[in-house]
């Protein structure tokens, strides 16, 4: 065994000793005092042992892609590599969220008495509601917004509300197009690594990306679909920085601004964003940044337009979020427990991958100062800009649990660091990737 391959194990350790640290703390914490609001801390999660529809399907599937899924990476024709990158991740999240059954898995999740499809009927009259859409998030004001509503802008309400006026309503529809579309964000991943770094890095991380046990949440939450409108925004702003395409970076812009009218975390993609042009600064002209901010601005001057108010509507949330359970949840445990329930959502070859990140930083920082920056730079780049994502989230205290799933956006910019392990461990890994998704998809019924 080398000295590199040691090192990782070590870290997988050390992340699996993390994860267990936290369950055990937070048992004792929630038995003592029961001020985690959580069955099975860390996690917004219950313990349920069992197996169900998807089981056969999702074993089937993790072994195909151990067995074949670096060969076929790297020897696919790249036009059909990001399909079928997209087509294997989702197959991946419907076997996973058919271990529920259809009802549990798919049909139930978004019509909940916190989800978006329990305020279809308000919104009858959606120019009224987002002009009197603030009024109601305070827990104390009159028929206030469930939980998941008054967290998010309208964006993320009205999608549903769109879905259901073309006949798309109900549970079943709304997860399907959550699965269809959060599964996508692994095809906009490698697409972005492509144009950032290189064709190879991009192949090498696939497999990880399509068989990541984040798929556990993106099927179906809400937030695997703003995982992959913010994906798209990132792959979009790569190719048009790279290949100075004015109608992407307007296609870029626009996915920007929709982000952060879907949910109020992700202004902080503004650092990826930020990151993506600082790598490629060289390519680029200044005139990009007119469409890139014209396609940011549109979102949000509609809704502004319409009435609502996206500053007035976030310092209500703030207030409204410590109205709940993170009023008395405890911040010491949720900043370094919200880490761990980050290894379940990149798994053991995404803590790998980030060991090497760390371990190469120092060179590539050598090579930046010296100008001769390498491909792999622009990866770690990449990485580390979705590691700060998670970093501020999570200082920033408004990340007490459910990180798992609210995290699922910055989580699929830490997977590419998975590109830089070695083929000759790749299928080791991979197989460490499924057995982490199925260990907990059996194991426990996630909600949320």
């Amino acid at each position: 065994m080398n000295r590199d391959l040691r090192r990782d194990l070590y870290a997988a350790g050390a992340a699996v000793l993390l994860f267990a640290t936290a369950a055990v703390v937070g048992h004792a914490i929630e038995n003592s005092a029961g001020s985690l609001h959580l069955a099975w801390a860390p996690l917004y999660a219950w313990w349920s042992p069992q197996v169900g529809p998807g089981t056969p399907a999702a074993i089937t599937l993790a072994a195909a892609v151990i067995a074949y899924g670096p060969g076929l990476a790297a020897r696919l024709p790249w036009r059909a590599l990001v399909p079928v990158t997209w087509f294997v991740a989702m197959a991946w999240t419907w076997s996973l969220a058919l271990i529920d059954g259809w009802h549990y898995g798919i049909e139930r999740r978004l019509t909940t008495r916190y989800e978006y499809l329990t305020v279809i009927d308000r919104f009858d009259d959606i120019g009224a509601t987002l002009r009197g859409f603030t009024q109601h998030i305070l827990i104390d004001s009159p028929d206030h917004w469930p939980p998941h509503i008054a967290g998010h802008p309208p964006a993320a309400t009205l999608t549903f509300v769109w879905l259901d006026r073309i006949g798309l309503g109900g549970g079943g529809w709304a997860g399907v197009f959550c699965i269809t579309v959060g599964a996508s964000a692994a095809a906009a991943v490698i697409v972005a690594v492509r144009a950032l770094a290189d064709e190879t890095l991009a192949r090498r991380a696939a497999p990880f990306v399509a068989l990541a046990p984040a798929a556990i949440w993106v099927g179906a939450s809400a937030d695997g679909y703003f995982a992959a409108v913010a994906a798209w925004a990132v792959a979009l702003l790569a190719l048009a920085a790279t290949g100075a395409n004015s109608a992407l970076a307007f296609g870029s812009g626009l996915l920007l601004g929709l982000t952060v009218y879907l949910s109020y975390g992700l202004t902080l993609f503004a650092i990826i964003a930020a990151a993506v042009l600082l790598l490629t600064w060289r390519q680029w002209p200044l005139t990009l940044l007119i469409p890139l901010l014209a396609g940011a601005a549109v979102v949000p001057a509609a809704f502004t337009l319409a009435g609502f108010n996206w500053w007035e509507a976030y310092h209500l949330l703030v207030e409204r979020y410590y109205q709940g359970a993170a009023a008395i949840r405890p911040y010491w445990y949720f900043v370094w427990a919200n880490l761990a329930c980050t290894v379940l959502l990149v798994g053991l070859a995404g803590v790998a991958g980030l060991r090497r990140t760390f371990a190469t930083v120092s060179a590539a920082v050598r090579r930046l100062r010296a100008g001769t920056p390498t491909t792999t730079d622009r990866l770690l780049g990449l990485v580390l800009a979705g590691l700060l994502m998670v970093l501020i989230a999570d200082l920033s205290g408004m990340s007490k649990a459910e990180t798992e799933r609210i995290w699922l956006p910055f989580a699929f910019w830490l997977l590419p660091a998975t590109a830089l392990l070695p083929r000759g461990g790749q299928r080791g890994w991979l197989a460490a990737q499924a057995t982490v998704a199925l260990a907990v998809n059996h194991l426990f019924h996630t909600g949320w």
